[in-house]
């Protein structure tokens, strides 16, 4: 905190270092405001002895004065080696010199001012006196008046303003806000060109007027119009017509204070002091000038003083709820530095008023009017622009149909082009403002080359992003488009999505890219070396990355070749499943476990899809070799007929069923293979259902579907005869052989699924 202090001191000091250095008057000679001194100089011209004498002494004066020994350096430093400090302490103790002397001449010239009071000069003045006065009254009363009259019309825009809500009011407010100033300032014209009508015909000669009163009426013109231009700012009767978000208390307290400090200081130097100048001394005219000066810096500094918490804690409630960074911080930074701004600009008003009194007001008045609108279009602008961000931008049904995600891409971009904008409009203010103080020659810079070639390249630079997001819009909304099963071509194709989705992502590094490298361009960056380095790189990640290239070149001729789709049951690389996600290097397939698979394109030698076109139940059933075959045929060709009577599977079975017929004589069964045609990945649940239906079938016509049998051999005697088989009771009462018993659980542990198995990977439960 204290080295911010600081800094803004040093600060301060500088720009009374610059305005001292640009605006400090010439030294002039002593006045002493008689009118006797004229005639001195006309006896002294007409005398030649007298004449040379003064010509001599002119010469002398003339010549630059030797440095005093009190004021000369013990160290023999030459003026031009002063070392900083001891130039701000020289200049400030010129100033106050120069104030201090600007005083005293002040009394002497009114001490020594001969003003004639006899009658015909007291009548004059108070004829003078009266006309003017009468000028300022009914100037005054017209503009009272028009003002009376026109407090309907500014109620009429206060309601208008807040019959809208939204994004709405904020349109009329502004609207409400400019029509006010205008009516604002077309009253102060109107009071204006009254007065002039009353001081032409009314008061003196008919189609004459008064110096006076023209003082007055230029006056009165300048200063009524700034305090239009501050009613517009602290509006203390119409809450909408305010600009600034505060109470009625406290905005009729800043336009109370405000405009009487701009009628003492206006009506003081532009009427008063013009007046003395002309009737009494010049000299007077500065001393009075050089008081009302004083007297308001030090009445707007108590104000500033008692205000800077209250003030501080407002503009920081304002940043807090400020939507734009930028505001943010530029009113955080003001609720800091307010008071210090507001000192400076009243202690510039009193230095240039001190050392360049001659242009000090009008300098001022036109510095603080174009900064004042400045901020107040700027302001009127912030308002638009807020409204267009908080209304959404709708489109049609029909288009919305079409693109369902347009609308929001739409409202996605529109605040980052607010927000540019924004900041255009915040520099262009901020521009504005420094013109006005004469910092920044505005004009110069726009018609320099250097301003020309900035304003060139934030254009192109704007009309670039401008064109590279719309390109981008299109695409995306197109790609949107022909996935969108609403728009006439049905559900797209599992190729059609991968593709798109691939060529989207490519398109939009491609435009980033190209935007980004055109705009560096256009601001002056030599983007050869960008280029080169770029190749330079991609030549080094493409050795270090050889199997990452691999990858994406292996992704790009299987995306080309319409290898795999999303959705689809394939086999690569070894891993048998659905395809949930590609990319440009890589497969991810969750196998029938659940387990997602990531497998790189460069590990895929084949590819095996069961989705294209069609495909096959194969079934191979073993019967007994007691069976007859013809009749197994036919129990399987009813169980197809079973199988597509039902209406959810006959959508699903293509055509008719394949008898291959006897495909094998088992060791322990004679196999009969049959093949069903489906669509793509429902072979696996039409053939769960057709084997439960095989099963009943053969169950109910007695065909034996054989397992694996065990036959014991208990050896035999010469004669051919099979020695005894010994058995032996069981505990529950039953007797069986020890061998057929062997033999059955052998059987039944050994036995196994019939067909074999072959993998279902659609994950139905059928």
């Amino acid at each position: 905190m204290l080295a911010t202090r600081l800094s803004r001191f040093i600060l301060s000091i500088f720009l009374l270092l610059g305005l001292l250095a640009l605006g400090a008057p010439a030294a002039t000679a002593e006045s002493t405001g008689q009118g006797s001194d004229y005639a001195v100089l006309a006896d002294i011209l007409e005398d030649d002895e007298r004449r040379n004498r003064l010509i001599t002494e002119l010469r002398l004066l003339s010549e630059p004065p030797e440095m005093l020994d009190e004021e000369a350096a013990p160290s023999g430093q030459d003026e031009d080696t002063v070392s900083l400090p001891r130039r701000i302490a020289m200049v400030t103790q010129g100033f106050a010199e120069q104030v201090v002397d600007q005083f005293n001449q002040a009394l002497v010239a009114l001490r020594s001012s001969d003003v004639s009071m006899d009658g015909v000069s007291l009548a004059a003045m108070s004829w003078a006196a009266l006309n003017l006065g009468g000028v300022i009254l009914i100037t005054v009363g017209a503009f009272l008046a028009l003002r009376r009259l026109a407090k309907p019309l500014f109620d009429k825009a206060s309601l208008w303003a807040a019959a809208a809500e939204g994004s709405a009011g904020l349109l009329r407010r502004a609207a409400a806000i400019v029509y006010s100033a205008v009516l604002d300032i077309l009253v102060v014209v109107l009071a204006w060109v009254a007065g002039y009508v009353v001081a032409l015909f009314v008061f003196g000669e008919t189609g004459a007027m008064d110096s006076q009163q023209t003082l007055f009426l230029n006056a009165f013109l300048l200063i009524e119009v700034f305090k239009a231009l501050i009613r517009v700012i602290f509006a203390s009767r119409n809450d909408t017509l305010r600009l600034l978000p505060m109470t009625a208390e406290n905005a009729a307290y800043w336009n109370v204070w405000l405009a009487r400090l701009a009628g003492f200081i206006g009506y003081g130097l532009m009427l008063v002091v013009p007046i003395i100048n002309f009737n009494v001394s010049p000299v007077v005219g500065q001393g009075v000038s050089l008081l009302i000066m004083l007297l308001a810096f030090i009445y707007a500094v108590s104000v500033i003083s008692q205000n800077r918490q209250d003030v501080r804690d407002r503009l920081e409630g304002m940043a807090a709820e400020a939507e734009f960074s930028v505001t943010r911080v530029l009113t955080g930074m003001l609720a800091r530095s307010w008071h210090l701004i507001a000192i400076a600009y009243f202690l510039s008003l009193f230095v240039v008023t001190v050392v360049n009194p001659e242009a000090a007001l009008p300098f001022m008045a036109k510095a603080t009017i174009q900064t004042l609108v400045a901020v107040g279009v700027g302001f009127a602008l912030e308002l638009l622009l807020t409204s267009l961000v908080a209304r959404p931008m709708r489109i049609p049904a029909e288009t919305h149909l079409k693109f369902p995600m347009l609308e929001a891409r739409l409202n996605s971009y529109i605040p980052k082009a607010v927000k540019a904008v924004q900041v255009l409009v915040l520099v262009t203010v901020f521009a504005v403002v420094l013109d006005a103080w004469g910092i920044f020659n505005l004009a110069t810079w726009l018609v320099s080359d250097a301003g020309l070639t900035a304003i060139a390249r934030i254009i192109t630079v704007g009309l670039v992003i401008a064109v590279a997001t719309l390109i981008w819009i299109g695409v995306a909304s197109w790609i949107e488009h022909r996935l969108n099963p609403e728009t006439g071509g049905g559900e797209p194709t599992s190729r059609e999505k991968t593709l798109l989705t691939i060529f989207r992502n490519a398109i939009a590094i491609v435009i980033i890219t190209m935007a980004v490298m055109i705009s560096l361009a256009e601001l002056g960056i030599n983007i050869g070396p960008l280029i080169a380095g770029a190749g330079v790189l991609g030549l080094a990640i493409g050795f270090g990355a050889q199997k990452l290239v691999q990858d994406i070149i292996t992704g790009v001729f299987i995306q080309l070749e319409n290898a795999i789709n999303a959705g689809d049951v394939v086999t690569a690389g070894g891993i048998t499943g659905t395809a949930e996600k590609l990319s440009v290097r890589s497969v991810g397939i969750r196998d029938l476990s659940g387990t997602m698979h990531i497998v790189p394109f460069s590990a895929v030698d084949t590819v095996s899809n069961y989705m294209r076109d069609f495909g096959y139940h194969v079934g191979e059933y073993g019967v007994a070799y007691r069976e007859d075959t013809d009749t197994v045929i036919q129990h399987l060709r009813e169980a197809f007929d079973e199988l597509v009577a039902n209406e959810e599977h006959a959508e699903k079975v293509i055509g008719e069923l394949e008898v291959h017929g006897v495909t094998a004589l088992a060791d322990s069964s004679v196999n009969v293979r049959v093949r069903i045609k489906t669509t793509p990945g429902t072979q696996w649940g039409i053939g769960r259902e057709y084997n439960r239906l095989v099963k009943r079938h053969f169950d109910a016509a007695n065909i034996e579907i054989p397992f694996p049998h065990t036959t014991i051999y208990f050896g035999q005697d010469k004669d051919g005869s099979a020695p005894p088989l010994l058995h032996r009771k069981l505990d529950n009462g039953k007797s069986g052989q020890d061998g057929d018993s062997a033999s059955g659980d052998a059987s039944a542990q050994s036995a196994k699924a019939n067909p074999k198995y072959k993998g279902d990977f659609d994950d139905a439960d059928d």
